[in-house]
């Protein structure tokens, strides 16, 4: 179950690596108004996680066009926060653009592309505030996947998300071309 942490001063980017660090397989998030939000992943959350990054690698491989992150990136975000989303892709020229130090510690910008999966703990609603937040600071396309519902909310800029149940594929043109997200493996069918 993911904590939300009320603290007595906003936890800087310098404290939040820190927390990262010392408390291995606990993912720290902050919000924008600066709340810390805390959430282990359980293992059936990692490995669904796990099979989305790992569709995302394989495409990006054959693609060559941007870098895929796993759930333990953080990237600060514009509006303060810093978010750990369960997978997500760059654009490479964006990629390469950031200076060493930048690549090194939390990324300083919002990736084109953020996937989430809705873990048994989490509330569906804090994640659709989540995918809205990712909009706000950049990102290109948003996908919530919810296992517990078989379905899949996909979220872009200026535009209502787009509703998927039953299906076996959601492909996510032209934000990732060619991509399909592939259900059955996570799901667990």
């Amino acid at each position: 179950m993911a904590i939300q942490l009320d603290l007595l001063h906003p936890v800087t980017d310098e404290e939040l690596i820190q927390l990262s660090e010392r408390n291995p397989g606990y993912q720290f998030e902050r919000t924008a108004d600066g709340r810390l939000v805390v959430s282990p992943t359980g293992g059936q959350s990692g490995k669904r996680s796990g099979e989305v990054f790992g569709q995302l690698r394989a495409w990006n491989q054959q693609v060559g066009t941007g870098v895929v992150f796993d759930s333990s990136t953080g990237f600060l975000l514009p509006d303060g926060s810093a978010l750990s989303p369960d997978a997500s892709w760059m654009r490479r020229e964006r990629w390469e653009a950031l200076s060493e130090d930048e690549r090194e510690g939390f990324v300083p910008v919002c990736p084109d592309a953020v996937f989430e999966i809705r873990s048994r703990t989490q509330r569906l609603q804090e994640l659709r505030e989540k995918m809205r937040a990712y909009l706000r600071n950049g990102a290109r396309v948003a996908v919530l996947v919810d296992p517990y519902a078989a379905s899949v909310e996909v979220y872009r800029p200026g535009s209502e998300p787009q509703l998927y149940q039953g299906v076996q594929r959601v492909r996510l043109d032209p934000e990732l071309p060619g991509f399909e997200l592939d259900l059955a493996p996570v799901f667990g069918e």
